[in-house]
């Protein structure tokens, strides 16, 4: 097994074209995505990008657990315990450059398809939410569970959550709540279910595909190709949760009061398992981060992806410079007291002041360095 970061290899395919595998390596992390990882991607997706012979590149993660957890919150405590208080040049490029990562799959001129298996959380699923070809599987468990660690849904999802049907995107931000492959494909953040067990099948058909030098023609025969495997699982497909639930969810936050909406959601929770679990995760994470996530969808609705991004990096860089961040971190993943002692404790302690930090830029980010994205990566989808 190679220790690098990624592994990328190239398959020989129909046409004299060929294929790119890019696999996350860190299968003991659940291929938690750090800093390697990052350069890694950016570095060989570019490559990929204008080589006329690659015609599509298979994102995935190693191992049955996960294609990605999550980012490497471990290494931004260090680094948050080093420059309390910022600036702090560790933290500031790890989210410059996976914002600028996310960006390029976004906006990737050839077709991307992402495995993504198991768990898919927070950094994971920044890097699925953009791919051309998006599958899911039985395993799938998705979500945004940063309420929990004193932080916020990002990674692009100020963007993606307010595209979701109804006001699902809040309760999903808010909530942190783990959806399936079915919730997956009915909030767009999938395109395909296909079983595990027709992985290997399906990697031998792709080298079978008539690929060309055309990426729209290239993208469309790989949606044939997804499409008849997706056709032969779909009884398969898990009932979405969230479908199910879609009424509800948009009934119980039509809500301007935070206070409003989480007592809505506590009314359903007696008889409701799956509401309840999100309702516990928002009542015992971060209550600034609970008011910051009601503030980043409101003022995100009219935002692009670009915009989405710039504010993002500005967001992200003030959580590590704020107490409850490194707090969330320690007491869920290095002491796992599960005892996180928020500053302030409550949401009626937390003020409109304490929230406006968070979409106010340092001066170290004035002008945003995400400004230039669309000039980095012009070309985009067709």
């Amino acid at each position: 097994m190679s220790d690098q970061p990624v592994t990328f290899e190239e398959c020989p395919a129909k046409n004299g074209c060929k294929l790119g595998f890019a696999q996350l390596n860190a299968e003991d992390s659940l291929n938690a995505l750090n800093q390697p990882m990052i350069d890694a991607l950016r570095s060989q997706l570019s490559i990929w990008a204008q080589d006329p012979a690659l015609a599509c590149v298979v994102l995935e993660g190693r191992g049955a657990k996960a294609f990605c957890a999550g980012g490497d919150v471990i290494g931004l405590y260090d680094s948050m315990r080093a420059h309390p208080g910022g600036p702090n040049p560790v933290a500031e490029h790890f989210f410059e450059t996976e914002y600028r990562l996310d960006y390029l799959i976004h906006t990737y001129p050839k077709p991307l398809l992402c495995w993504g298996h198991g768990i898919v959380m927070g950094g994971g699923l920044g890097l699925m939410a953009g791919a051309s070809h998006r599958v899911v599987t039985e395993t799938s468990r998705i979500a945004l569970p940063e309420i929990t660690i004193g932080l916020y849904p990002d990674i692009g999802a100020t963007w993606f959550l307010n595209r979701m049907p109804g006001r699902v995107g809040l309760f999903l931000g808010l909530t942190g709540t783990a959806i399936n492959a079915g919730d997956a494909l009915y909030v767009d953040l999938a395109d395909y279910f296909i079983s595990s067990e027709h992985r290997p099948e399906l990697d031998t058909a792709l080298t079978e595909v008539k690929w060309s030098a055309a990426p729209k023609r290239n993208r469309s025969q790989l949606a044939q190709l997804l499409n008849r495997f997706a056709d032969v699982n779909r009884s398969a497909c898990p009932r979405s949760n969230v479908l199910a639930r879609r009424e509800l969810i948009d009934r119980i936050t039509d809500h301007y009061c935070l206070e409003s909406l989480i007592a809505q959601l506590q009314g359903h929770t007696v008889a409701d398992e799956w509401l309840a679990s999100g309702v516990k995760a928002l009542l015992e994470g971060s209550p600034t981060s609970a008011r910051v996530i009601f503030e980043q969808y409101r003022r995100g609705r009219l935002l692009s992806l670009k915009e989405a991004f710039m504010r993002e990096l500005v967001m992200s860089v003030q959580f590590t410079r704020q107490h409850d961040f490194a707090e969330g971190i320690r007491a869920r993943l290095i002491d796992r007291d599960r005892k996180p002692q928020w500053r302030p404790p409550s949401l009626t302690e937390v003020t409109d002041a304490n929230v406006a930090v968070y979409f106010t830029p340092p001066p170290e980010l004035i002008p945003n360095p995400l400004e230039d994205l669309d000039v980095c990566w012009h070309k985009r989808r067709e």
